[in-house]
């Protein structure tokens, strides 16, 4: 979310920029191949169909994570590098997985951090609280941005209204079901390697608060700019099992999943 911000205001000032609002519903399709154009219901896997865009950036992401993956240590975690074209959202949730196995969740949510940050230029945490103070239009401006521009990482989502600090503003998004929880199934890598390093370089890095609202009922997930994120051990995802059905790594036993403990 960081970059694409950060490209957009240098190249395309924000008074020139316009969204349509994403609640038309037909603004972006994010490649979903359902018949629906929606994602699909609750125990079955979304079809895509990824362009360009999409795949060059699972081969970003996934290139920055693999170096962390192949430090692992772990039985087959160095593998051949693909070509920009030859990653796909499978490959990028696994090299995802790889990150996390042997990790404790600071460790995790830390190579993300770092990810992120490979990712930006010099002084760009500096240059984003100067163009972004947290005002209502940073926070609605962000909000925009985020739908057209990580379809390729969460799926369709829209702007929706929220309410922050007491007053309503269009500053939330909601994610209709999650790409990266659906093809991950794992609520560890949900919260570790998504919503607490998300949150935490939104407010921390760029002093623009986000909290993450991920329902694990539906795998829906609704993002508040400018609201701040309260701290894990107060967090109802705190307490969230494992999905003991879906995930290779769950332990059906355990009433929290174990990612989120060590």
């Amino acid at each position: 979310m960081v970059v694409l911000s950060l490209q957009v205001v240098q190249f395309r000032p924000p008074r020139q920029f316009t969204l349509p609002r994403a609640s038309t519903g037909n603004f972006i399709r994010c490649g979903i191949a359902e018949p629906s154009g929606e994602p699909a219901p609750l125990g079955q896997k979304t079809r895509y169909n990824d362009g360009v865009f999409e795949k060059v950036f699972m081969t970003l992401f996934a290139r920055k994570m693999e170096k962390f993956a192949a430090a692992s240590g772990k039985a087959g975690a160095v593998s051949k590098k693909k070509g920009w074209l030859e990653y796909d959202y499978e490959s990028f949730v696994d090299v995802s997985k790889r990150v996390m196995q042997g990790r404790s969740r600071m460790q995790q949510q830390q190579v993300v951090r770092e990810v992120l940050l490979s990712m930006l230029p010099p002084g760009a945490p500096a240059q984003f609280r100067k163009l972004f103070p947290p005002t209502k239009w940073a926070e609605e401006f962000n909000a925009a941005l985020t739908v057209p521009f990580f379809h390729w990482l969460v799926g369709p989502s829209e702007v929706v209204e929220v309410e922050v600090n007491g007053g309503k503003q269009r500053s939330g998004v909601h994610i209709k079901k999650c790409r990266y929880l659906e093809n991950s199934g794992c609520v560890g890598m949900c919260v570790n390697m998504c919503k607490i390093p998300t949150q935490d370089f939104f407010t921390n890095e760029f002093g623009l608060p986000l909290t993450m609202i991920p329902n694990f009922e539906d795998m829906s997930c609704e993002m508040v700019y400018g609201q701040v994120p309260p701290p894990l051990e107060e967090d109802p995802v705190s307490k969230q099992p494992c999905f003991a059905d879906i995930c290779s790594m769950a332990n059906p036993s355990a009433s929290v999943c174990p990612k989120l403990q060590a």
